[in-house]
């Protein structure tokens, strides 16, 4: 049984994030957390304070949350009509991120899917801050739906790496298993930097390919260049529906949600982008 966290704010874009996590999941058991947190905007000033204006504005949100929530629940279940899947329905009065995190820790769950698309709706922004703080802090993989995307099969999985982890089965479990029951094909990318594979680059690629086993998947080598530019490069050469990376401290993952270098490569998501956690070493 698969547990997944679905966070919305009632928008198009979260609703089609939504939509892509029930067909992902549409054969296996499922339950999913339909999370929405709300947070009056005088909350931190009258409302903490219980100025006589604002009692029960509190009130107020967690009903309006809770009706849309319990309407969305229902337009989903009448939409899907899986027998295979639960929606349970989570109103808090809370910070989103702080509450994603929290639930995933207290609920042990298996991933966070949501859209990436901030507020602004900005062409520019390459994620929202609340998809970008979830990744960072999140203890399981998080799956980043992009606004528009259509759902596909995930048949065509890119992976990038550089091959400075110690892969782990329950770490790649996630990964591992969509292109199981997908039978996927996996790219396994790596971004020359000039030198030669060290011998703990190589020990730690031939376990990820005794990890991978017997599905289908490929190791590429590709000439040093920065790595937003090697992945643009392989997807405008080969078809991709999930980009998958693993939240490493070696690489770009890090500079990537800082750096303004990426608006200039034009790095943005255009296919669903899951990243796992650093793995405990």
């Amino acid at each position: 049984m698969k547990k997944i966290i679905l966070p919305t704010d009632f928008s198009d874009n979260a609703y089609k994030a939504i939509c892509y996590a029930l067909k992902l999941y549409s054969d296996m058991e499922c339950t999913f957390y339909l999370l929405n947190t709300y947070t009056p905007a005088i909350y931190q000033s009258e409302y903490i304070l219980h100025s006589p204006g604002q009692i029960g504005l509190g009130d107020i949100y967690q009903s309006f949350s809770l009706e849309q929530l319990e309407a969305l629940k229902k337009e989903l279940e009448q939409k899907f009509k899986n027998p295979k899947h639960t929606i349970i329905i989570h109103s808090v009065f809370n910070l989103l991120v702080d509450e994603i995190v929290d639930l995933a820790d207290k609920e042990e769950v298996d991933m966070i899917i949501m859209g990436t698309q901030g507020a602004t709706g900005a062409k520019e922004i390459f994620m929202g801050s609340h998809t970008v703080h979830v990744i960072k802090k999140a203890p399981c993989p998080v799956l980043a739906v992009p606004a528009g995307y259509n759902f596909e099969d995930p048949k065509e999985i890119l992976f990038p790496t550089d091959y400075e982890i110690n892969y782990q089965q329950a770490q790649l479990s996630t990964l591992l298993d969509l292109a199981t029951h997908y039978g996927s094909k996996v790219d396994i990318i790596h971004i020359s930097s000039g030198n030669e594979l060290t011998e703990k680059q190589l020990k730690n690629k031939d376990t990820l390919d005794g990890l991978m086993g017997k599905r289908n998947h490929h190791f590429h080598d590709l000439p040093s260049q920065e790595i937003i530019e090697g992945i643009n490069s392989f997807k405008s050469k080969s078809k991709v529906n999930i980009l998958v990376m693993i939240q490493n401290k070696h690489t770009f993952m890090e500079r990537l949600f800082i750096e303004p270098v990426i608006k200039k490569i034009g790095f943005h998501v255009t296919i669903p982008f899951m990243v796992l956690p650093h793995p405990n070493e």
